[in-house]
């Protein structure tokens, strides 16, 4: 199930004197098995864009289509469960939206809204809980005794257990430890792997440099700039212009570059720095 979005508008509390223009002809495609990021500064309305992407918000103009489902202005809201079920979206800290009595309760939440039978449910839980790397023995606690990290892990496992065919992670490791953020990435990797398609909304450069294969850059509600993470991190002057950054491994080759080493292209993996210093 690919996305599509053709000339998106949305405007906050519109027609009031509070108005305000978060989107503005947005035209881009999410295919269906890619990895794909947004980035931007803050305010550059990547997160409106995700809510729109899980149909929490309809656009104010244009459309965006679902394989066959279309979502615009005149969207019912009533008709949204079947979208939310394939397109799976993990708010950032999404540990503050737990809430029953035990972790498997809450994992299996989703499903049961869903139709499923609650034995069923439990299944499914358990089976996502393996997959975020938890275990039974986590099962009958509250979610509020684990740690910070287990607890994102839980959140993320109640996503997954409603079987989404997109996911879509919105800052998913703002404010985990270096070894956390690296394991969770490495989660999302590996659904990526085994058919799902990511959506990525990050501030960290060196994720998509290292795991999304386009990326879409948005400044002011605008889409500026687009491609894959290669070409993308070419930009550096524009980019460092709207507040953003560029991978660890692009700004050391910068330097190198100013101390009169020449590259033909900015590398954004250590992989390729290697390798054009090998053929230096």
């Amino acid at each position: 199930m690919g996305i599509s979005l053709k000339n998106v508008y949305y405007t906050y509390q519109e027609g009031s004197p509070f108005e305000g223009q978060a989107l503005s002809d947005i035209s881009l495609e999410i295919k269906d098995g890619s990895y794909t990021a947004f980035v931007g500064h803050t305010g550059s309305g990547k997160s409106t864009l995700l809510q729109l992407l899980n149909g929490l918000l309809c656009p104010t103009q244009g459309e965006i289509q679902f394989d066959d489902f279309v979502l615009d202005r005149e969207s019912d809201q009533k008709k949204m469960k079947h979208l939310r079920k394939k397109v799976g979206l993990v708010f950032q800290f999404p540990e503050s939206q737990l809430f029953a009595e035990t972790v498997l309760a809450d994992v299996a939440f989703g499903p049961q809204n869903f139709g499923v039978s609650r034995e069923r449910a439990e299944e499914i839980a358990k089976d996502k809980l393996a997959v975020v790397g938890l275990n039974d023995a986590i099962y009958n606690k509250s979610p509020f005794e684990l740690s910070g990290g287990q607890m994102r892990r839980v959140a993320i496992a109640g996503i997954l257990a409603i079987e989404p065919e997109i996911l879509v992670l919105d800052e998913p490791t703002a404010g985990l430890d270096p070894v956390g953020r690296k394991e969770l990435m490495a989660l999302f990797e590996t659904l990526h792997k085994n058919g799902m398609t990511i959506v990525l909304v990050t501030h960290t450069m060196d994720d998509v440099a290292n795991f999304a294969d386009t990326v879409y850059v948005l400044k002011g509600g605008n889409l500026v700039l687009e491609g894959s993470p290669s070409s993308v991190f070419q930009e550096v002057e524009y980019l460092q212009k709207i507040q953003l950054g560029v991978p660890k491994i692009t700004n050391f080759a910068l330097q190198l570059q100013q101390k009169g080493l020449k590259f033909e292209r900015l590398p954004i993996k250590i992989e390729e720095l290697k390798e054009m210093l090998l053929h230096e």
